[in-house]
C-alpha cells in the first residue's frame, strides 16, 4: 500500500464533489493508512491551510449528513502545492512537496486531454515515476483512436501497464460487479444466458440535466463519445463476456476485450441521433440545445445503436444501447429480455404470456428484478389470467446492514492498494475508440445529422423503430 496520494486537479468539481469525500469516509472508516499523506495540486493559488479550508467547504457541502463526522484528523492529511502543468520547472517544487516515495506514491491524474503529454514529462523530470508509483487517468482519454493512442504512448514512456489505473468510474458502482456475481455465482442463469434463450439485450444511461457547466467540453464530444464509448461499452462487455478462469484483473480484462473487439460495424440505419429543443422535465421548462449552448449545432444529445456481438453466444442478439441529455427520468438499467415461449398451454384458455425480462438498475436504485409469469387469482370462468409480476431484490433492503459507497471509494481504495480488476486496461480502450470511430465516421459519410426532440422525452421517434421493427420495444 503506498503512503502518499497525489491528486491532480484538486480543486475541480470531480474533486470536491467525489474525491474528497470519498478520502474521507475511507479514512473515517479506517480504510486507509493513518500515515497516508494526501498531496493536492491544480493552478489555484493557494497553500496547505487554504487548501485544507477549502477541502472543509467541499466537504460540508457534499457529504451526506448521515456520514457526516469530525474532520479535522483528515484535515491534516492535506497537503497543496500550486501547478501550472504546462511549466516543466514547477514540478521540482511539487515533488518536494510530495516528498519521499520510497514507500510508494499513487497519483490521481484529472486533466484536459492536452496536459496528459506535459504533466507525464514534468513528473519523469522529477523523479516522480519511479518502480512504487502507480498512476490512475480520468477520462476523457482522448477523442477518438488517434488521441487515445497518443496519451497512452506517453504515459507508457514513464509507466509500465501494470502501474496504469484507467479509471471508468461505472465498474466501482456496486451493482455493476454484481453483474459478475449475477452470472457466474448462480447456476440458474448462466445457462440461459446466449442467444438460444435472449432475445434482446437493452441498455439505458438517461440524464435529466442538460449541459450544466460543461458547455464547451460536451459540445465538442457528443453523447457517443462521452457516453456510450466507455460507460455503456463496459456494460455491455460485463453482460456479454465468457465465464474468466478466476476473479482477477487479466482473466475479466481478457474476456471484457474479447467482447469489444467483436462488436460488428455498424450500419447507419443502425443508429439514430438527437438533440434535445426547449421542452418541460419534471414540469419544469428547459430550453433547447441550442439556446443552453449560445449558438447553433450540430452536436448530438441523443443517441441509439442497435450493436451486435459476432460471437457464438450472441449471433443474432441485439444490444440496444441508448443515452441522452435532457430525458424524462434519471436512469442507468440493463434489461435482459428472455425470448417467448415455442408454445404456450394457455392460449387455448385466453391467456396471454410475456417473456421473462431481468432488469439490473444501476442508478438511481440499485435493484435486480426478474419478471415471471404468474396466474391471477380467481375462479376462472371467463378465461385464465395470467400477469407478469416482479421477483425483485432492492440492494439497500437485502444488505441493509453495509455502508453504501460510491465508486469512487472503492476505485481509490484499489489504486492506492493496487488492484487492477476494476480498472481499463489499454487493449478495452482502443477497441472501444475503434468501434465508436467507425460510427461517427458512417455519420460523416452519409451527412447524418442529429434529430430534434423535445425535453423530457425519449428521445427521436426513429429511436423506437429502430427496435420496433425488430418486434421489441424499448423499457420505460
Amino acid at each position: 500500500m503506498n503512503d502518499t496520494l497525489l491528486l491532480f486537479g484538486a480543486t475541480g468539481d470531480l474533486a470536491q464533489r467525489m474525491l474528497l469525500p470519498s478520502l474521507w469516509a475511507l479514512g473515517a472508516d479506517g480504510l486507509i493508512a493513518e500515515n497516508l499523506k494526501i498531496v493536492g495540486t491544480a493552478r489555484h493559488d493557494l497553500d496547505d491551510a487554504g487548501y485544507r479550508q477549502f477541502a472543509r467547504v467541499a466537504l460540508e457541502k457534499y457529504l451526506p449528513a448521515e456520514r457526516r463526522g469530525s474532520m479535522a484528523e483528515f484535515l491534516n492529511r492535506l497537503h497543496y502545492q500550486p501547478l501550472d502543468a504546462n511549466d516543466n520547472d514547477g514540478f521540482a517544487a511539487l515533488a518536494e512537496k510530495v516528498g519521499p516515495i520510497g514507500k510508494g506514491l499513487a497519483i490521481f491524474l484529472s486533466t484536459a486531454p492536452s496536459l496528459f503529454e506535459p504533466t507525464i514529462s514534468g513528473l519523469v523530470a522529477s523523479g516522480l515515476t519511479g518502480e512504487g508509483v502507480r498512476i490512475g487517468l480520468e477520462k476523457p482519454l482522448g477523442t477518438n483512436l488517434e488521441t487515445s493512442r497518443q496519451i497512452n504512448d506517453a504515459v507508457a514512456r514513464a509507466f509500465p501497464e501494470e502501474r496504469i489505473f484507467r479509471i471508468d468510474h461505472y465498474l466501482g458502482k456496486e451493482t455493476v460487479q454484481n453483474l459478475l456475481a449475477l452470472r457466474f455465482a448462480n447456476a440458474l442463469f448462466e445457462p440461459l444466458w446466449n442467444a438460444a434463450h435472449i432475445d434482446n439485450v437493452q441498455i439505458t444511461v438517461a440524464e435529466t440535466v442538460g449541459l450544466e457547466n460543461r458547455a464547451g467540453y460536451y459540445d465538442d464530444i457528443g453523447a457517443l463519445r462521452d457516453m456510450v464509448q466507455n460507460h455503456i461499452l463496459q456494460l455491455l462487455a460485463l453482460v456479454a463476456m465468457e465465464p474468466p478462469s478466476n476473479y482477477d484483473a487479466t482473466a475479466i480484462r481478457d474476456e471484457k476485450v474479447k467482447v469489444l473487439r467483436a462488436l460488428r460495424l455498424v450500419d447507419p440505419d443502425q443508429t439514430v441521433t438527437g438533440q434535445y429543443r426547449k421542452g418541460a422535465v419534471s414540469r419544469q421548462p428547459v430550453p433547447g440545445y441550442g439556446e443552453e449552448l449560445g449558438k447553433d449545432s450540430d452536436t448530438e444529445t441523443f443517441v441509439a445503436v442497435k450493436a451486435h456481438v459476432d460471437n457464438w453466444r450472441w449471433k443474432g442478439v441485439p444490444f440496444y444501447l441508448r443515452t441522452g441529455k435532457r430525458m424524462p427520468e434519471r436512469v442507468t438499467e440493463i434489461i435482459v429480455e428472455f425470448k417467448r415461449l415455442p408454445h404456450s398451454i394457455f392460449a387455448s384458455r385466453a391467456a396471454c404470456t410475456q417473456p421473462n425480462k431481468l432488469i439490473i438498475g444501476i442508478q438511481p436504485a440499485e435493484n435486480i428484478t426478474l419478471s415471471l409469469m404468474a396466474k391471477v387469482p380467481g375462479l376462472d370462468r371467463d378465461g385464465i389470467r395470467l400477469r407478469s409480476v416482479p421477483l425483485a431484490i432492492r440492494m439497500n433492503h437485502a444488505f441493509a446492514g453495509p455502508v453504501r459507497r460510491i465508486a469512487y471509494e472503492r476505485l481509490l481504495l484499489d489504486l492506492i492498494e493496487g488492484d487492477q480488476t476494476l480498472f481499463v486496461r489499454r487493449d478495452e480502450v482502443e477497441a472501444q475508440w475503434g468501434w465508436i470511430d467507425a460510427i461517427r465516421a458512417s455519420w460523416a459519410e452519409h451527412g447524418l445529422k442529429p434529430k430534434p426532440y423535445a425535453a423530457g422525452t425519449w428521445g427521436p421517434s426513429a429511436a423506437i423503430a429502430l427496435t420496433e421493427r425488430e418486434g421489441a420495444s424499448w423499457h420505460e
